[in-house]
């Protein structure tokens, strides 16, 4: 991710947008190569501070006619951008009870997420914060299965979401990109991109649930068409 980064960074919005119209194309087609790059792309989409070069990209695609590039960069149908899903003060009343007899601070909490135990990290995986999330993400004794279960889990706030899209050690897993997609509450700004980097099989799973949101559903169609 870092050194694709700097590669696109590098170069003027025209190639750039030419060339990774080129890998989305190619990674269509099922080239392995093809969409290793993507997968580094679809986790830089959701760097914040990327997001007003990324939008000169989508400017690039209209006036090139950049299909495939299109496909992964569509705009979303609704009014707004990729925001928290909640107020942090609404989630702080729904912090789990870690067993201390009383409140714990945010910053205690991340410490726990640090280096918790197993039975704590079970507690750890509800908590509301991204931060908190984000150490554990980090975390060596956290599993693949922990990550699918918080990706699955509703409601989950839009900035953990994204942490998990774009963790270089967990957005390169199937199943856990698959547990995102398929979240109600995934907003098209990141499902979408992820669809790209779907099976198959995995499209037709998307395709056919009815809650996952309408537009992430109708790019899995599209793609399973092609």
């Amino acid at each position: 991710m870092a050194f694709l980064r700097a590669q696109l960074q590098a170069t003027t919005p025209a190639a750039a947008a030419g060339a990774l119209n080129a890998v989305c194309t190619r990674a269509e087609g099922g080239d392995a190569t093809a969409r290793d790059v993507l997968l580094a792309f679809t986790g830089l989409l959701q760097e914040p501070p990327l997001q007003a070069w990324l939008e000169s990209l989508r400017t690039r695609v209209d006036q090139q006619q950049l299909d495939a590039l299109g496909r992964l960069l569509r705009r979303p149908t609704r009014v707004g951008k990729l925001v928290p899903s909640a107020a942090v003060a609404d989630d702080e009343r729904r912090v789990p009870d870690y067993g201390k007899g009383r409140s714990l601070t945010l910053g205690e909490r991340k410490a726990l997420a640090r280096r918790p135990t197993r039975k704590m990290l079970d507690r750890l995986l509800t908590d509301p914060h991204p931060s908190v999330i984000y150490n554990l993400l980090n975390n060596s004794i956290t599993t693949e299965d922990d990550i699918v279960r918080l990706a699955a889990k509703r409601p989950l706030r839009v900035e953990i979401m994204a942490e998990i899209a774009r963790h270089p050690k967990w957005n390169v897993r199937r199943r856990v990109r698959l547990a995102l997609v398929l979240n109600p509450g995934c907003p098209p700004e990141l499902g979408v991109p992820l669809v790209g980097l779907l099976m198959r099989s995995e499209l037709k799973i998307v395709v056919q649930l009815t809650d996952v949101h309408p537009e992430i559903r109708g790019a899995a169609a599209d793609r399973l068409r092609r």
